[in-house]
C-alpha cells in the first residue's frame, strides 16, 4: 500500500461535498475530492425514461439490507452524487423549522442555530446555485436579506390556470424556488419533461457537478478522484485525530493522509463510515462516544399523486413550478403541521408501469397523458431505532418505520379534496413508504451537547478534531421541504470555520 498526502480529503461531491470544494477551492489548501462514482455521461439515454426508470442506468446495484431482507436504494454514485437526479427545487427552510414544533405524533426538536444564523449562507447558496424564485407569494416564506437571485420559472399555460384557480379556493399557491441555468434563454434550460429525476443532457440543471466541482477541479489545488471508495478513516493512538483515510481506487488501495478529513457520503453512507472505521480508540464507531452514530434516520414521508381526468389532455412539458404551504405550519380546523404540496415533473407511462407491469405501456401513455402530477410531503420525526447500522461484512442496514403517519394522510386528503376541485376524475396515489430515500438526513445530529449530538455547529465531530461532516446528516429535524438548499448552505458556512480555524 502506498501513501499519499493533502491537505483536506472531501470524501463525496454531491451538495455538501461538492458545496465545500467550491468554497474551499479558493485557499492554498491542496484538496483531494473523493468519489466513488464516476461522471455521467452525456448521452441520449439521460432523457429516456426506460434507460432511467425500467433499466436503472444511472442507480447504484449495491443492496442495502431492512427488516424485510434485501433492497436498492435510490441512490446514484456519481460526480454531483444524487443532486444529478434531483428536481432542482432549492427550499430555504421556514423560520419556524428552526425552533421546535409540536406535531400529531410527537415533537420536532429545535436546531442549535437560528434562522438568522443560516440565512446569510442561504443567498450564498441561492446565488451559486442559480436559483429562481419570488418572495411573498408563499404565507411561510421566512424573512431574506436578499431577493432571489433570478425571478421565478413562469408557469405553463395549464399550470397558469390551476395557480387561478387555487388561488380561487383561497389558498396561496406560490412559484417553486427552482435551480435552473438559463431556463428558456437560447443554450440554457429548456424545460423539458425529464428534469425531475433524471440528469441533464445539456447540463443546465444546477446540480453540484456543475455549479460547484467543475469550478472546484479546475483549479490547480483541486485534485479529484473518480471510481475511488473511502474503506476506513485511520485515526491516531488515542483517537483525537484522522491521520489518513483508506482508499479502494481501480483495484489498488491507496493510504491519503491530510490535516483534515471531511465526510460528505450521504446520511446513510456517511453514518456507516464512520461505523466501519472502529478501532481500539473508538470501538462503536468513530465519532460516537455520544452512541448516536447512525440513529435518527429521516427521510420525509412522501406520496406521489396524479390527478387524472379522461377527456383532458395535459399539454404542459414543464410541470413542476407550483408549491402549497398553506398546510405547512397548521392544518385545517387543527394546530399541528401537515406539509407541502408542490407539482411534479411529468410521469412517464414506463415510470408508471414498473408499479403495475402487467398493464401494457401504451394504456399507461394514454393515462399519464391525461394526468397532472402532484407530490405531498410531511415531516417525519427523529427517532433513535429508525436508524443506519453495518454487518460484519460491512453491508449496510436501515431500519426505518414512519411516523408522523397521521398527519400525512390528513395532507394527502386535503390533497385529493383539492385536485377533485380542480376536475380529476380519479386521484391516482403512490408512496415509496419505509424505502424513501431520496431525502435521507439526521443521521449524526449536530448540537452544542456532545452527550446529545454527534458533530458541533459547524459540523465538526465532537471526539475528533479534525474531522467534518458535511451532508444533511447534520440536520436534527428534517422539516418538510426539500432539503438540498440547506445541505448546501451549511457547506459554506463550514467552510467558512474551516478557513477561519484551519487554514488561516
Amino acid at each position: 500500500m502506498h501513501t499519499e498526502r493533502f491537505d483536506i480529503i472531501i470524501i463525496g461531491s454531491g451538495a455538501g461535498g461538492g458545496t465545500l470544494a467550491y468554497a474551499l477551492g479558493g485557499t492554498p489548501a491542496r484538496i483531494l475530492v473523493v468519489e466513488r462514482g464516476e461522471p455521467v455521461p452525456q448521452e441520449a439515454e439521460n432523457w429516456d425514461p426506460a434507460a432511467v426508470w425500467k433499466h436503472l442506468r444511472y442507480r447504484t446495484d449495491e443492496r442495502w439490507l431492512d427488516e424485510r431482507g434485501e433492497f436498492t436504494p435510490y441512490t446514484h454514485y456519481c460526480v454531483g452524487g444524487n443532486t444529478k437526479f434531483w428536481g432542482s427545487v432549492l427550499y430555504r427552510l421556514r423560520r419556524e423549522d428552526f425552533g421546535e414544533i409540536a406535531h400529531v405524533d410527537g415533537v420536532s426538536p429545535a436546531w442549535p442555530i437560528s434562522y438568522e444564523t443560516l440565512e446569510p449562507y442561504y443567498a450564498r447558496a441561492e446565488r451559486l446555485y442559480q436559483v429562481h424564485g419570488r418572495h411573498g407569494d408563499d404565507p411561510t416564506d421566512p424573512p431574506r436579506s436578499t431577493p432571489f437571485p433570478h425571478p421565478p420559472v413562469p408557469h405553463a399555460e395549464g399550470m397558469a390556470a390551476i395557480v387561478d384557480r387555487l388561488r380561487g379556493f383561497g389558498l396561496h399557491p406560490s412559484p417553486l424556488p427552482l435551480g435552473v441555468i438559463d431556463p428558456g434563454v437560447p443554450g440554457g434550460c429548456v424545460l423539458c419533461n425529464t428534469c425531475n429525476s433524471f440528469p441533464c443532457r445539456l447540463h443546465k440543471k444546477s446540480d453540484a457537478e456543475v455549479c460547484c466541482v467543475e469550478p472546484a477541479v479546475a483549479r490547480p489545488n483541486v485534485t479529484m478522484w473518480t471510481g475511488a471508495t473511502a474503506r476506513r478513516l485511520l485515526t491516531d493512538g488515542p483517537g483525537r485525530s484522522v491521520t489518513a483515510v483508506e482508499i479502494e481506487r481501480r483495484g489498488e488501495v491507496v493510504r491519503v493522509e491530510a490535516s483534515l478529513v471531511v465526510v460528505a457520503c450521504g446520511a446513510v453512507n456517511s453514518a456507516a463510515l464512520l461505523l466501519r472505521s472502529a478501532n481500539g480508540a473508538h470501538p462503536d464507531g468513530l465519532a460516537n462516544s455520544s452512541g448516536l452514530v447512525g440513529t435518527r434516520y429521516m427521510a420525509h414521508l412522501a406520496t406521489m399523486m396524479q390527478g387524472f381526468h379522461p377527456f383532458e389532455k395535459n399539454e404542459t412539458v414543464f410541470q413542476k413550478t407550483v408549491a402549497i404551504n398553506d398546510y405547512y405550519l397548521a392544518g385545517p380546523g387543527m394546530p399541528y403541521p401537515l406539509g407541502q404540496i408542490q407539482s411534479q415533473g411529468r410521469t412517464h407511462g414506463v415510470m408508471a408501469q414498473i408499479v403495475v407491469p402487467w398493464i401494457p405501456l401504451w394504456a399507461y401513455e394514454a393515462w399519464v397523458a391525461r394526468g397532472v402530477d402532484w407530490l405531498v410531503m410531511t415531516e417525519d420525526l427523529p427517532r433513535p431505532d429508525n436508524r443506519v447500522t453495518v454487518g460484519a461484512d460491512g453491508r449496510i442496514r436501515l431500519q426505518y418505520r414512519p411516523n408522523n403517519v397521521q398527519a400525512h394522510r390528513q395532507l394527502v386528503a386535503e390533497a385529493m379534496r383539492v385536485l377533485k376541485r380542480l376536475g380529476a376524475w380519479i386521484v391516482i396515489k403512490h408512496s415509496h413508504k419505509n424505502k424513501n430515500t431520496t431525502h435521507q438526513c439526521g443521521t449524526l445530529c449536530f448540537g452544542t451537547d456532545p452527550r446529545t449530538s454527534v458533530l458541533d455547529t459547524f459540523c465538526r465531530t465532537h471526539d475528533i478534531d479534525n474531522l467534518f461532516v458535511v451532508d444533511a446528516s447534520f440536520f436534527p429535524s428534517s422539516a418538510a421541504v426539500n432539503p438540498g438548499l440547506t445541505i448546501a448552505a451549511q457547506a459554506l458556512r463550514a467552510a467558512d470555520h474551516i478557513i477561519d480555524t484551519h487554514l488561516s
